[in-house]
């Protein structure tokens, strides 16, 4: 009887060479290449590529629909025109005033709606009111959404009370509805950098990687676009008399967006959704029209016509930066590469002296 293992290739080895084989992500076997060394011959096993097991995904993708990606602008809209209606009521801005309050109205509403449409029927809406934890960014943004909501309300129905008459019940609400619009008003305001910010603590507080590794950024992020999408319709709807504060609005709201995105860009790896692919060119697409939103804006004074095409590049810019953003985090939850080389990078940095 003859033995079928050579006798210059040791059984051991032959033995690690099989087990080897079977650590392969698809699970078959590959022979791997040797190379000799000292008395025997040594195997060297590449690296274990970042491939999930039979290709699927490490993370379930989110299962928010892109109503989501909607309740992210116009929330952030609601947000900005609050504090652009509070500021020009503090300033004897009328007009502005006006349009800012209905904004935030039409803003609010609209995430609403969204939110609820997401969550397929209102009661679940209804129930995430049933419990307050501060620990969870869903829980503190329903509640930010359910108090500014009634406040932003009232501040712009005050708004109608020139058209009630002047005498019996009706004339006494016309005298109270502004004092009372304009405490409703001071108080959105007050709530409004939380409903702008918190969408992207709740992102962040996801497992999805471009989102989950862009927690100190997100935030700064959301509230420039946030502002920027508001002074954009103060722009095109208010009186051009009264737009001045806007124009340095829109700056400010810039320098805060571009920072934040700046950082956005320099995560690492996770980085990638927002620099390539459909999400890179929508995130592209939003700082291209802030930039030319930003500079027609000062550039525009008392031009209705500059005003008008400075303020549909703001309001764009937002929602191209929301969808961008949006769509980065699906895109990094389906590739499993985003998830298992950042461990690997962190594990070994932790087990390194």
């Amino acid at each position: 009887m003859t033995d079928e293992t050579p006798s210059n290739e040791p059984v051991g080895a032959r033995f690690r060479e099989f087990q080897a084989g079977l650590d392969q992500p698809d699970g078959k076997r590959h022979r791997q290449p040797r190379r000799r060394g000292g008395d025997g011959e040594q195997l060297t096993v590449p690296p274990a590529d970042f491939a999930s097991y039979y290709g699927r995904p490490v993370l379930k993708p989110p299962v928010w629909k892109y109503d989501i990606a909607g309740y992210l602008f116009t929330g952030g809209l609601a947000a900005g025109s609050a504090l652009i209606g509070a500021g020009a009521q503090l300033t004897g801005r009328p007009g502005l005033r006006k349009v800012g309050r209905w904004t935030a109205l039409g803003g609010v509403a609209a995430s609403t709606y969204l939110l609820v449409h997401d969550l397929g029927r209102p009661a679940r809406f209804h129930h995430m009111l049933r419990v307050a934890k501060v620990t969870s960014p869903m829980s503190v943004g329903t509640w930010i959404l359910a108090a500014f909501g009634p406040l932003a309300g009232v501040a712009a129905v005050a708004e109608l009370a020139p058209l009630l008459p002047q005498h019996g019940v009706l004339g006494l609400a016309r005298r109270i509805a502004p004092p009372i619009g304009n405490v409703a008003g001071l108080a959105a305001a007050a709530t409004a950098p939380a409903l702008a910010t918190y969408t992207g603590v709740l992102l962040a507080d996801t497992a999805v990687p471009s989102w989950h590794d862009a927690y100190p950024s997100l935030p700064f992020v959301f509230a420039g676009s946030a502002l920027a999408a508001a002074s954009g319709v103060g722009l095109i709807a208010a009186p051009a008399a009264e737009t001045a504060p806007l124009r340095r609005l829109a700056l400010a709201a810039a320098a805060v967006e571009f920072g934040g995105g700046h950082q956005l860009e320099r995560q690492g790896l996770t980085s990638e959704p927002y620099k390539h692919g459909r999400s890179g060119r929508l995130v592209k697409a939003g700082r291209a029209l802030l930039a030319v939103g930003t500079v027609t804006a000062l550039l525009s004074r008392r031009s209705r016509v500059l005003s008008a095409i400075s303020g549909a590049a703001l309001v764009a810019s937002s929602v191209a930066t929301r969808f961008g953003v949006f769509e980065a985090g699906r895109v990094s939850a389906r590739d499993p590469k985003y998830t298992v080389v950042p461990q690997r990078e962190r594990l070994r940095s932790t087990t390194q002296p």
